[in-house]
């Protein structure tokens, strides 16, 4: 009877669960607005080069990235809760070392430990979200889970802009301490224990080559973003290599009686079509966040704190609307409710194509929020379809598997839409940096940061190179933009082909545990 009604305090373990991630996406989006003051001279700071900054926010996402699907396989085995107090006592110490961190070296290694605290957190707050709520209450669930996600990454800029006018910059860690301790306690007095009844036996080779197979993908498309290119040995290479094992995987878990992962479950086709939504969406949302950054605090001078204030809309959008995805879905369908969503998401990311120096902020305002309410009714659908075309018993890996998609699809569009804009800013820029001395040229032309620090250096000369800087950067990310909107175009023309409809029933709740996913 439970498994339909579900567990009597569902709703207090729902928010318990939103609370606990709440450190892990607050420290994402904080670390953002301090990279500055990192980068500044001790005592200030610690130094930090460019190289240095990008992978003490990297080698967070190598790992997580990584270790998602591990996890999330641990924990329907061994225990969600247990998975998640362990995630959280990682998390909470890798944070407390970050903060007192003495060099660059050591808060990356720190921000990698945090990466393995977050991978054992995430999964596992989806799948015990999916055991303890009925399937008639699952959507709405999870639509409040993205709404709590949402408000995180609003929150994030602000808070970090604020500890940084008062405190120093290992403050923006620290502020990760009270929330695990708070967390700690509340899991440990609400949250029930879960678990596989029936754990299949240990796959360790497909856990093995599941891990290998991530973290080649991700360092490559990582090193991409780092060289702005993606015709390099060093980004092709690490790729090609683990694309090849998890072919190997996917080879391997279809001829084995105790698969890790039943890859067969993709031949369902709302749970298929609903991963390639995440990766498509998240492809091109953090491309064209990975530009509106550097839009909002260079080209219209906004500092840090301002403009994380201005993602506001963006993130009320996803709490006003996220919880209401279900119901939209429920009315409308999944396909046209997802499908117009997408239309819109791809309208919003043109509508970048048509800003410049002088858009008014209300303009501005008015796309993010747009975008943040179409993506609040393709994210928590999406998610709900994946969580519901697995038995109940395999959640872990389920929650696991989009998190990872989610992650590697966002690291891919800041790689190849950051070198997109990249190559288009070089191309606009190197006729005006004539007055840069020949030596520093190459240098000057690689990014608009680039130029404005060579412009500097020159003193009255370098004047002229700013507004042709900031015009070629706004050129970049026209082009951005649109391929960007070409790309979310391309997956609402998924949607219309592939998610079932509205009468499409739930495959997760049509067959028992083991049976294999209907091909729709």
């Amino acid at each position: 009877m439970e498994q339909q009604l579900g567990h009597p305090r569902r709703w207090h373990i729902l928010g318990v669960l939103v609370f606990s991630l709440l450190a892990v996406v607050l420290d994402n989006t904080i670390l953002n607005v301090a990279l500055k003051t990192i980068a500044s001279p001790p005592p200030v700071g610690l130094g930090a080069s460019q190289s240095q900054l990008e992978w003490a926010i990297n080698s967070y996402t190598l790992v997580f990235a990584g270790l998602l699907f591990t996890f999330g396989v641990i924990g329907d085995r061994t225990g969600r809760k247990r998975m998640l107090m362990i995630g959280m006592v990682l998390f909470g110490l890798a944070s407390l070392a970050s903060a007192y961190a003495q060099d660059p070296a050591q808060l990356i290694v720190a921000r990698a430990f945090m990466g393995i605290g977050g991978a054992a957190i995430m999964p596992a707050t989806l799948a015990i979200i999916s055991n303890v709520f009925p399937p008639q209450e699952r959507g709405k669930a999870i639509g409040f889970w993205a709404g709590g996600v949402g408000l995180a990454v609003a929150i994030g800029p602000i808070t970090g802009g604020l500890l940084l006018e008062h405190f120093w910059w290992g403050s923006v860690f620290l502020i990760n301490l009270p929330i695990v301790l708070v967390s700690m306690v509340l899991i440990g007095t609400v949250v029930p224990e879960s678990r596989d009844p029936k754990p299949s036996k240990l796959d360790p080779v497909g856990v093995l080559l599941s891990i290998v197979g991530l973290v080649a993908v991700t360092y490559g498309i990582i090193r991409g973003g780092e060289l702005a290119t993606v015709a390099s040995v060093e980004v092709l290479a690490p790729v090609i290599l683990g694309l090849a094992v998890l072919a190997a995987f996917v080879w391997y878990e279809r001829r084995i009686d105790h698969p890790a992962f039943d890859v067969t479950y993709f031949r369902d086709a709302r749970f298929s079509t609903a991963i390639g939504m995440i990766g498509i969406v998240f492809f091109a949302m953090m491309g064209a966040m990975f530009f509106l950054v550097f839009y909002l605090q260079i080209v219209l001078g906004f500092s840090p704190l301002q403009a994380g204030a201005l993602m506001i809309p963006f993130a009320a959008a996803q709490l006003i609307f996220a919880p209401l995805s279900q119901q939209m879905a429920r009315r409308f369908g999944g396909r046209l409710t997802a499908t117009v969503s997408m239309v819109i998401v791809a309208a919003a990311l043109a509508a970048y194509a048509l800003m410049d120096q002088s858009t008014p902020v209300l303009v501005i305002e008015i796309v993010f929020f747009v975008q943040g309410a179409a993506m609040a009714n393709i994210m928590p659908p999406a998610t709900t379809a994946i969580m519901e075309a697995l038995p109940r018993e395999k959640a872990g890996v389920g929650s696991a598997m989009s998190n990872t998609v989610r992650q590697v699809a966002g690291a891919l569009g800041v790689a190849l839409l950051g070198s997109l804009l990249s190559a288009n800013y070089r191309e606009g820029i190197t006729p005006a940096l004539a007055v840069v001395p020949e030596g520093a040229r190459h240098q000057a032309g690689e990014s608009l940061t680039d130029t404005l620090t060579a412009a500097q250096g020159l003193g009255e000369r370098g004047l002229a190179l700013v507004e042709p800087a900031k015009q070629a950067f706004i050129d970049g990310m026209h082009v951005t933009a649109l391929v960007s909107a070409g790309i979310a175009l391309a997956g609402a023309l998924m949607v219309v082909r592939w998610l079932p409809g509205k009468h499409a029933p739930a495959a997760a709740q049509e067959r028992g545990p083991g049976k294999k996913p209907a091909v729709v």
